[in-house]
């Protein structure tokens, strides 16, 4: 049978929009027999609260049909959409696949295992489906499975999430293949982990699997594609593209293979993968331009790099901001940078408005000392502009905070964290400046006078990041063993980090909370991102 897997980037909410992006990929599907999308493909994913407005069901109902009919002509399509629970008790919904055949929507197969986890919240929503899930069809019985009911092998995971296998069940029941209709959020190391799972079952239950996931960027998630079929020996027959839509038509009982390359550079990969993450979130939130604060820092030199790749450099202005404390260094190398990448650069002075700040406070700050609140309040002053020239540009600002400052609260509300997107919030310091080696490989796209001096707010004379903070090579490996391993201040000494270390940094990750939950949403990269996947308390201690 040759099963055709249809990659598409959908738009979360656009039924009809995606309905149609459907029926034109299906269209490339020549010579198929079956045609697969991704997990939701219908709806987008991830839909969330949209799911709670039983309209919104109803009306993707309708769009099935209507797509059901419009393909009347074509070879049948497992659709991922969701469905009413007509039952009295439980979820009101369920996670589904639907075949369409023959213009009409002929069987509906429901997932099982509802994960809860990280990003995912599914038992908000739906109800988990029972009963087997086997698709007759052309003499073949055909496993259909969706996302999480392909990660719970007793034999690839130590301790399994779930009391239930349903590859297991599908494999006990003799069915042909199995597919798997996915969407699982790129991560770094993500598909390595895919493949090896995928291929121990196939290998395992000597089943073939089809497995097709989403592509494209969904609000802090970004999704890499790189649908992938097993055979039943467990060797990979098909790999479809990373991060770009794709179709590819895959026979099941021919040897030939169809296997696209997956960028095996870490940094390479991290950027491909922001830069998808930022394209999408633009496009979809209705942006063409981008806003950025150069401060002729690392950070904001990566952020522009990535956006001006990603959106094209006519649609990403850089800002400059300088205060008396701005060195001329840095005025050099923000002009240098706008420079090589071509983007256009904005310069506003601040001094003047420092001194009006100053002037306007003069009186309700007497008796007290200069300390970190004018620091604050340049800041501020900047992220005003910014909006300013947002609103007036109509251009979406662009964050450019690392995951080591907001881990620490080395950030300031209402200033440096203004942006409609933290695009390498979830990059620590040590790897923004991995990035930006990678970057200048092929020549110095990054004036390596950027690289190469020390990191600096300049919000007061000769400050220095490690004024405030330990070294980022130490601050970043206590950060990563609790952020990302889930390890706790004992875990972390035991490796041979300083006990009074360790309690001060974390200590500034629990007080730094209430900061967080006001940045902007931060494009997801690792195992451990601040966003939707992240829900710690704010009025909390620390243990």
């Amino acid at each position: 049978m040759k099963v055709a897997l249809l990659q598409i980037n959908p738009i979360v909410g656009d039924l009809y929009g995606n309905a149609a992006k459907i029926k034109e990929f299906a269209n490339k599907a020549k010579g198929a027999d079956l045609i697969v999308t991704s997990e939701l493909a219908l709806l987008g994913y991830p839909p969330r609260d949209l799911l709670l407005y039983p309209d919104f069901i109803a009306a993707a109902w309708e769009s099935l049909q209507i797509l059901a009919k419009d393909t009347k002509s074509l070879p049948p399509i497992l659709v991922g959409t969701a469905t009413f629970n007509k039952i009295k008790n439980g979820r009101p919904l369920f996670n589904c696949a639907a075949f369409l055949k023959d213009g009409k929507i002929r069987e509906i197969f429901l997932k099982s295992l509802l994960p809860t986890y990280d990003v995912f919240d599914e038992d908000r929503y739906f109800e988990s489906g029972s009963g087997l899930r086997i698709l007759k069809y052309k003499d073949k019985r055909i496993g259909v499975s969706i996302c999480e009911d392909l990660w719970n092998d007793r034999d690839f995971w130590q301790r399994p999430r779930y009391h239930f296998d349903p590859i297991e069940t599908l494999a006990r029941e003799k069915v042909d293949f199995i597919i798997n209709l996915s969407s699982s959020p790129f991560t770094i190391d993500k598909q390595k982990l895919r493949e090896s799972m995928i291929s121990i079952s196939a290998k395992k239950y000597k089943i073939p699997i089809v497995y097709v996931n989403q592509v494209g960027g969904d609000d802090d998630l970004i999704f890499d594609g790189a649908s992938l079929v097993f055979d039943n020996q467990g060797k990979l027959l098909a790999r479809a593209k990373s991060f770009d839509e794709d179709v590819i038509v895959v026979d099941l009982n021919s040897k030939s293979t169809a296997i696209n390359d997956y960028l095996d550079n870490k940094e390479e990969l991290i950027f491909k993968a922001l830069s998808v993450g930022l394209n999408d979130y633009l496009k979809k939130c209705g942006f063409e331009k981008a806003l950025i604060g150069i401060s002729g820092g690392i950070d904001s030199a990566i952020v522009a790099t990535i956006a001006s790749q990603s959106l094209g450099c006519k649609n990403v202005i850089g800002v400059l901001m300088p205060s008396p404390y701005t060195s001329a260094q840095s005025m050099t190398d923000a002009q240098r940078l706008a420079k090589n990448l071509g983007i256009k650069i904005v310069t506003l002075e601040i001094a003047s408005l420092m001194k009006n700040y100053d002037k306007a406070l003069d009186n309700a700050f007497k008796g007290f000392k200069k300390d970190i609140t004018e620091e604050n309040i340049q800041a501020r002053i900047r992220g005003n502009l910014l909006m300013a020239l947002s609103n007036k540009y109509e251009a979406l600002v662009l964050s450019t905070g690392n995951k080591s400052e907001l881990t620490v609260g080395y950030t300031t509300l209402y200033g440096d964290l203004t942006g409609g997107l933290a695009v390498i919030g979830d990059l620590s310091k040590t790897q923004v400046y991995k990035s930006a080696k990678w970057i200048n490989r092929e020549g110095e796209l990054i004036p390596k006078s950027i690289i190469e001096k020390a990191p600096s707010a300049e919000l007061r004379p000769n400050q220095k990041d490690q004024d405030s903070l330990p070294p980022y090579d130490v601050l970043d490996k206590i950060l990563s063993l609790y952020i990302e391993k889930h390890e706790g201040p004992k875990q972390i000494v035991s490796k041979g980090f300083d006990k009074d270390l360790v309690k001060r940094v974390l200590s500034m990750v629990a007080g730094a909370e209430f900061k967080r939950r006001q940045s902007p949403p931060t494009l997801k990269v690792t195992s451990r991102a601040f966003g939707s996947g992240w829900r710690m308390p704010i009025a909390a201690r620390t243990f």
